[in-house]
């Protein structure tokens, strides 16, 4: 079996070269690939449900760091969750037209649900993430410097996978300070 990982992060900035009094906004994309992924599929959800296992838990946190040898935090850390509930209905509005399906997904992000109707939507919903950091030029002063982010998640023990922890660190972009 393959392990999970975390696929290769990407650095987004906004633009080149930022004034001192400006905010600098870079947004870490990143999914979270492999074993974990692969096995949170229709007919596992139907087996978990069945099995009493109803929720999962998807831990991850996401720093963005500047500097050479001694880096530096930049920005809020991220460190939160998201989860997954596993339920039944019979809700006339959650038809998948291909199937006849009970057993459904839904994905809490930040505290906000989201049901979607295929398997893949799911996961996309699940293991795919954007997160957006602003923080002030003036933090690290004038001229060139370079930023990297890491990233890690981690899940329990569910009917479907096994505990795991993964994490990894992006290539550095490089910002202007005027």
């Amino acid at each position: 079996m393959a392990e999970s990982k975390i696929s290769e992060i990407t650095l987004v900035k906004s633009k080149e070269e930022y004034s001192s009094d400006e905010n600098i906004e870079i947004n870490v994309q990143f999914s979270v690939q492999g074993d974990i992924r692969n096995s949170f599929n229709e007919a596992n959800w139907t087996k978990a449900y069945n099995n009493n296992d109803v929720s999962m838990k998807l831990k991850y946190g996401v720093k963005l760091t500047s500097g050479g040898f001694r880096k530096k935090g930049l920005g809020k850390i991220v460190d939160s969750y998201r989860k997954a509930a596993i339920f039944w209905t019979r809700n006339p509005k959650l038809v998948n037209p291909m199937k006849d399906r009970r057993i459904w997904v839904q994905i809490a992000k930040n505290f906000e649900p989201f049901i979607r109707l295929s398997e893949e939507e799911v996961r996309e919903e699940f293991f795919d993430f954007n997160e957006k950091f602003v923080f002030k030029a003036s933090d690290l002063g004038k001229g060139k410097h370079k930023i990297g982010a890491e990233a890690f998640s981690s899940w329990q023990k569910h009917d479907f996978t096994e505990p795991g922890s993964i994490k990894n660190s992006s290539n550095e972009i490089e910002v202007i300070i005027n």
